[in-house]
């Protein structure tokens, strides 16, 4: 996850050591340093000599998107997906970035995909200067979290068009993790947006117009994408709601059946326990049709009581 790359005034791109790149000249510095090294912290003191408010930045445990000035420099945290996402709870990795004039020093502790996407374009000559590199990452990443942004609404589709009272249980787990996913992506993707504007904005002789328009462009897109969850976030509630009263419509359902059951077998067992008291005089116990003319007595029961609900339409779904 540590690298630096230099790219001289006619373009080429050389790769060296950290302490050579910040001696080197050129139109590009980068240098890209893993936040859990051991001596990360030491050679930003010691060597890099930033500012104790970008050393700060840079060294956060936790961080969110923002973007401010420091001097005549400029600090910006950026977050995208992670390839490590199985083993996190937050898909998210943050870059954060520390650039000056030709000078860029980025920081990362998680391993975080647009890096080294960003890393194949500076190599590949792509990338001029500071401005581009940091133009390159905002593209990366909201170019990366569009399509992802779009499958949870698709999915969230599926889900609507899937309803059915036999899936209820196994849309609601569907809805729910589209619902906790959009959630966790917006969390971020709102303040992103405003990091991106703001660093558009920023008054730096090393950010060009083009960088700028492109800033202005991964933020428009990062706006989009956060009104996009936005509405997946209400559409997965009001989805969620809608599985909430069907699976109450089937447990009433289901309790009026039982409901009729009990009704039309509370007369009959009333009549069977009253005639199977073992007391004697107990009308017709000798006779042997008796037995039969009981069980006819209890259809007609059964039969009228059923007739009944189904005039009143209580047996209609």
């Amino acid at each position: 996850m540590t690298h630096a790359l230099v790219v001289d005034a006619g373009g080429a791109v050389h790769a060296m050591d950290r302490d050579a790149a910040l001696a080197a000249t050129g139109s590009l510095i980068w240098v890209h340093l893993d936040r859990d090294h051991a001596d990360t912290l030491t050679w930003l003191q010691g060597r890099a000599h930033l500012p104790d408010a970008a050393i700060d930045a840079l060294t956060a445990t936790e961080t969110r998107p923002r973007c401010e000035a420091v001097g005549d420099g400029a600090l910006v945290n950026l977050r995208g997906l992670s390839p490590d996402t199985a083993s996190m709870s937050d898909p998210f990795a943050s870059v954060r970035i520390y650039a000056r004039g030709c000078r860029v020093i980025s920081v990362a502790r998680l391993p975080m995909n647009s890096i080294d996407a960003v890393c194949a374009e500076v190599q590949a000559g792509e990338i001029k200067d500071a401005g581009d590199l940091i133009a390159a990452f905002a593209d990366a990443i909201t170019a990366e979290l569009d399509p992802v942004v779009v499958d949870l609404g698709d999915e969230l589709d599926d889900c609507e068009e899937g309803i059915d009272q036999h899936r209820l249980f196994a849309l609601r787990r569907a809805v729910g993790r589209a619902r906790a996913r959009a959630i966790g992506y917006r969390r971020f993707l709102a303040p992103q947006r405003d990091a991106l504007e703001r660093l558009a904005a920023l008054p730096a002789d090393w950010l060009a117009e083009d960088d700028r328009l492109h800033l202005a462009a991964a933020a428009d897109r990062a706006a989009r994408m956060a009104e996009e969850l936005e509405a997946i976030r209400e559409r997965a509630a009001l989805l969620h709601e809608t599985l909430t009263d069907l699976r109450a419509e089937q447990i009433d359902q289901r309790a009026l059946i039982i409901s009729i059951v009990a009704m039309v077998f509370l007369p009959l067992t009333f009549l069977t326990g009253l005639l199977g008291m073992n007391v004697e005089g107990i009308p017709y116990a000798r006779e042997p049709w008796a037995f039969w003319g009981v069980v006819g007595i209890c259809v007609i029961l059964a039969v009228a009581i059923a007739a009944y609900f189904a005039r009143r339409h209580w047996l209609r779904d």
